[in-house]
């Protein structure tokens, strides 16, 4: 029995110079997970940095707590698709790191359901990436990431993280979930880094 969702094939190509190389517009949002998908209420939802200084932690309410962006910009997924002028609202990682002290360069971000994907320190901040908690104007659905992912848009989508529960600070950079099956282990779109 197969657990990979429908979606993993390209489709015809449009013309568009925000779309990197190899990539087709869609104007739906498919929906592409490796699992089922995880039931989380934000009664139950918790986000947790770990960093050698330390754990920090927040429930659903002092997370809805901290300064909240609003996020307009294009999704990439290694499966060949291109989403243009997506809009979302969450929490930057620059406002998530104020509030931990590390000097590690890596993350490895946890997601319920054991997901993992690892990505660079410095690609999460400068205003890079966020945990995302809402898409379009309504709360983020359970089968795109709901009720918060990890949002690193300049990233083939594998990297922003459905589910997100948590970031742990590494010192070196480990394959997550997908890296070790065969994804490149930084995924930039504009340089076609779908796998190893």
């Amino acid at each position: 029995m197969s657990f990979i969702t429908r979606g993993f094939s390209g489709r015809s190509r449009e013309h568009d110079d925000r779309l990197p190389p190899g990539q087709t517009l869609v104007h739906d949002f498919p929906v592409l997970s490796a699992g089922p998908t995880p039931d989380i209420d934000t009664a139950d939802w918790e986000f947790t940095v770990r960093a050698e200084s330390g754990e920090r932690s927040w429930n659903w309410d002092q997370f809805m707590s901290l300064e909240i962006d609003e996020v307009d910009t294009d999704s990439h997924c290694v499966t060949h698709w291109s989403k243009l002028g997506t809009k979302w609202r969450g929490v930057s990682l620059d406002t998530i790191f104020e509030h931990v002290e590390t000097d590690l360069d890596y993350v490895m971000a946890h997601s319920y359901g054991g997901y993992t994907t690892n990505v660079p320190l410095d690609e999460l901040l400068d205003a890079k990436a966020w945990i995302a908690f809402e898409f379009d104007g309504e709360p983020l659905e359970a089968e795109h990431g709901g009720p918060a992912r990890l949002l690193v848009p300049h990233l083939y989508f594998w990297k922003s993280a459905k589910w997100v529960r948590g970031l742990e600070m590494m010192d070196q950079d480990e394959p997550g979930f997908w890296e070790q099956n065969g994804y490149h282990i930084h995924g930039d779109p504009w340089k076609e880094e779908r796998y190893w």
